[in-house]
């Protein structure tokens, strides 16, 4: 079934309920959203958007955002949205990757001017609704419907392969699991759309609710603050940085959470300390969800009324859990031999089901180490519970989580040992109270070089959101026996270096 089906059927049977707003200003109900939708699928269909071809998204949160990724489907065609905050060189990678011949984007004149592909502006208005079918093409379940890169440790980033059937499912996890929507319910889009926040678009439609943009385009406190006063019924996804954010913003105003029905953590380490500061904030207004891009958004679940529960005797241990399973993924704690780990015993995270991704594009080596035996080893350390519920301890691939945002050592660690100065580099995260997480480069240099020196280096080639924001200038790395960099060893270096 093609996911832009949900649209068109609301569009059929509700047409008036209101659907896409830009701040508190409406665009569109449901049957204007559903003709936008056509008279954009009709544009990218005149420049030869076929079912199956890759389109790549790349673009901050917008309307025109939603309409656009729709109107993909509508066609049949592959969403393959990128962080609007990568470095124009990353993101042509992934088209190139992707074998997209199409950029939808809101950067224009940023993208490498050597692409050989087409360019269309996110918003351009073009009527060509006459090259659009009247209602969306039908695909096969496992026809491709998101290709989404995620970063890896060992290399340039794979892209994951999701399909209309396990958008499905994701979607209708959603609404058994986490939260269920109805049509008086409007989803703020304060996270990236690229990423999780835009899938939840998908809950947002079946349900017939509505659709918010910030004018700001992402996350400002006193913006959602406003919104959820004169909406009312905010749904949102939020990383934990955010959460904390939003919740020291909110004390000076005496905000209460009004307005807001349910923030969805998740994307990074939640603290116990920050948890309860929001609860105590807010109210019983939060949910939790652990999920991966290969397995998205649907590993695990911690509801509202467990987040906030304080009757249970475990219930304050509980709450720093990432809950349990969601109703289509079953989980195991697996050891390296792949024997299943006992309750309490910390192993690999390991999850099976129809949301699992169906493979990393034109990459089978990269699959077949990731799906065994029909299970996806998620690379993230746990444990569960004699009661099923799942604790992270650790993650194996050494991702920094820095605002919700992963940032993989490999990527940055590349790009700075371009640098001619510098003989060694190892790329760790280092707690903040802020981000979560900050990017500390340890390095060695050949000679004098400068912070500075190496920050002007990586703001010419990557996202900036990756680049390191220290930078610790060390005579030679710890290693081991074997010559492995001890990154247990530099993390204790970085902090004496904070608290010296």
């Amino acid at each position: 079934m093609n996911l832009a089906h949900w649209l068109w059927q609301q569009a059929q049977a509700h047409p008036g309920r209101p659907a896409l707003y830009s701040g508190d200003a409406l665009l569109s109900d449901y049957a204007g959203l559903a003709q936008r939708v056509r008279q954009r699928a009709g544009t990218l269909a005149a420049r030869g958007v076929a079912p199956g071809d890759r389109v790549v998204l790349w673009a901050a949160n917008d309307p025109a955002y939603l309409v656009s990724l729709y109107a993909l489907w509508w066609l049949g065609a592959v969403a393959v949205p990128v962080n609007a905050k990568l470095h124009p060189v990353e993101a042509r990678w992934i088209a190139d990757h992707a074998e997209a011949g199409l950029v939808l984007t809101d950067r224009r004149a940023d993208w490498p001017a050597d692409w050989v592909g087409d360019i269309l502006a996110l918003n351009a208005v073009d009527d060509r609704s006459d090259n659009a079918p009247q209602r969306p093409v039908r695909v096969a379940p496992d026809a491709l419907a998101w290709l989404f890169y995620t970063s890896g440790t060992t290399g340039k980033p794979k892209g994951v392969m999701l399909s209309h059937a396990t958008l499905v499912q994701m979607t209708l996890c959603f609404a058994t699991d986490v939260e269920p929507l109805s049509a008086d319910d409007r989803m703020l889009y304060a996270a990236p759309m690229s990423h999780g926040a835009g899938l939840y678009a998908l809950a947002a439609v079946r349900a017939g609710a509505g659709h918010v943009v910030p004018e700001s385009r992402g996350f400002d406190a006193g913006e959602i603050m406003d919104l959820a006063a004169r909406h009312g019924n905010l749904v949102l996804f939020a990383a934990p940085t955010m959460v904390k954010r939003l919740v020291q913003a909110a004390e000076p105003r005496g905000y209460r959470g009004e307005g807001i029905k349910s923030i969805i953590y998740g994307g990074g380490p939640m603290y116990a300390a920050d948890i309860d500061a929001a609860l105590r904030a807010f109210g019983p207004r939060f949910a939790q969800i652990y999920g991966q891009g290969e397995c998205p958004m649907t590993i695990t679940a911690l509801p509202r009324d467990l987040v906030a529960d304080t009757d249970h005797p475990d219930a304050a241990r509980r709450r720093v859990s990432v809950g349990y399973a969601q109703a289509a993924v079953e989980i195991a704690i697996m050891d390296p031999a792949g024997d299943e780990c006992a309750p309490g015993e910390t192993g690999e995270i390991c999850v099976r089901g129809p949301l699992v991704m169906s493979g990393y594009w034109r990459n089978p080596q990269a699959t077949a180490q990731a799906i065994r035996d029909g299970w996806l080893w998620t690379g993230d350390l746990g444990h569960l519970d004699a009661g099923g519920f799942l604790f992270l301890t650790d993650r194996s691939k050494d991702v920094i989580i820095s605002g919700g945002t992963n940032i993989y050592p490999r990527e940055v660690e590349d790009v700075l040992l371009e640098h001619p100065d510098l003989r060694e580099v190892s790329v760790i995260g280092a707690f903040d109270d802020d981000w979560g997480e900050v990017v500390v480069a340890c390095v060695v240099a050949k000679g004098p070089l400068q912070a500075a020196d190496l920050d002007a280096f990586c703001t010419a080639r990557m996202a900036r959101f990756k680049r390191p924001k220290r930078y610790l200038f060390l005579p030679d790395l710890p290693k081991n026996a074997y010559g492995k960099v001890l990154k247990t060893e530099l993390r204790q270096i970085a902090g004496e270096a904070v608290r010296g």
